[in-house]
C-alpha cells in the first residue's frame, strides 16, 4: 500500500502543474473493478486540496469516476519532475473560474471545433511529493529489458499485441505507466519506462527501477499499461501481473496482456478481444 507524505499541494506545486504543456495520468476503476488509465493534460490543482480536469471528449474514464469516485493521478512537467498521488472525484461543473481557465487556454480558446464542456473535481487524498524522474536508473532498466525480452520465450502464442502496439512500446524513448489497484481501493500509477514487448501477448520491464513500487503489486493482480509517443501516439493495455521473477538473471515483472484499447480519435474502441460484427436486420426512418 502506497504511504502518502502529504495531504496537500504547496503554492509552488500548484504553480507547476499550470502550464497546457505537460502530461496528466488518471487512473480509475471501471465498472468490473478493473484499472483504467487516461492521458488529461488538463489536469492542475484550483487549491492545496482540490484537483481539477476538463472534458471535451467522452471516454471511458468519465463514467468510471460517476460509478467509482476513487482514483489515482500523475502530473509529469517538461523538467521531468513528476508527483503521484490518490483522489476522490466529488463533483462536476459546467460554469465558473475553472470552466472560464480551460476553455481560455489557447488550444481551447481557439478550437473551432470543440472545448471543454464540463470540469471534473477531485479532492486529494495524498500524494508522495516531487520526485525526479530518475533517468540514469531507467536507462540502465531499459538496457537489461531489451537483453530480457529475448530471453523470456514466445508466451502462450496468442496473437493479442499487433504490429502497431509492438512498435508503440518497444519504442525506447515512448512513455509507459503501469496501474493497479492497492490494498485500500485506489488505484496507483508507476512509471516502467523500460518496459518492451516480450513475444505475442506479454509485457517485460526490469523492475529495478521503483523497485518497491512494483514489489507491492501482487501476483495476479490485474494491471493497465498507458503508452505514449512525443507525437501523441497513444494504446492501452489492460492484463494480470505475473509478479517478479529472473530473466537471464535479471529480475523482471511481466504483464500477460488480455484486452488492448485504443484511445486516440475518432474511434477510439477496444482493439483486442477482437469485437465481433452485429448483422443489421431492420432499418427505420427518423421522421
Amino acid at each position: 500500500m502506497q504511504e502518502n507524505k502529504y495531504t496537500t499541494f504547496s503554492e509552488q506545486e500548484i504553480e507547476s502543474f499550470k502550464p497546457e504543456m505537460k502530461i496528466g495520468l488518471l487512473a480509475t476503476i471501471n465498472e468490473d473493478g478493473l484499472p483504467h488509465l487516461t492521458l488529461l493534460s488538463t489536469m492542475q490543482a484550483s487549491s492545496p486540496t482540490e484537483l481539477f480536469w476538463g472534458q471535451f471528449s467522452e471516454g471511458i474514464s468519465k463514467a468510471n469516476v460517476m460509478k467509482n469516485p476513487r482514483a489515482g493521478f500523475l502530473i509529469m512537467t517538461l523538467d521531468r519532475n513528476l508527483w503521484r498521488g490518490k483522489a476522490k472525484f466529488t463533483r462536476t461543473a459546467k460554469t465558473g473560474a475553472e470552466f472560464d481557465l480551460l476553455n481560455n487556454t489557447p488550444m481551447f480558446r481557439y478550437n473551432a471545433y470543440f472545448g471543454i464542456h464540463t470540469v471534473y473535481y477531485m479532492d486529494l487524498v495524498g500524494h508522495l511529493g516531487k520526485e525526479p524522474l530518475p533517468m540514469g536508473a531507467i536507462i540502465q532498466a531499459a538496457i537489461k529489458t531489451m537483453v530480457a525480452k529475448t530471453l523470456a520465450g514466445k508466451g502462450s502464442g496468442r496473437e493479442v499485441l499487433n504490429p502497431f502496439t509492438h512498435k508503440l512500446i518497444d519504442k525506447i524513448d515512448n512513455l509507459k505507466f503501469l496501474a493497479y489497484i492497492d490494498g485500500d481501493g485506489y488505484p496507483l500509477i508507476i512509471p516502467v519506462i523500460q518496459a518492451q514487448t516480450a513475444g505475442t501477448d506479454r509485457v517485460v520491464f526490469a523492475s529495478s527501477v521503483y523497485r518497491n513500487d512494483l514489489k507491492a503489486i501482487s501476483k495476479d493482480a490485474s494491471c493497465a499499461l498507458f503508452c505514449m509517443s512525443f507525437d501523441m501516439q497513444t494504446v492501452l493495455l489492460r492484463g494480470i501481473f505475473q509478479g517478479i521473477r529472473s530473466i537471464g538473471g535479471i529480475r523482471c515483472g511481466e504483464i500477460e496482456v488480455n484486452w488492448i484499447y485504443n484511445p486516440m480519435p475518432p474511434k477510439m474502441d477496444q482493439v483486442y478481444p477482437i469485437k465481433k460484427l452485429e448483422k443489421i436486420t431492420s432499418f427505420s426512418i427518423a421522421p
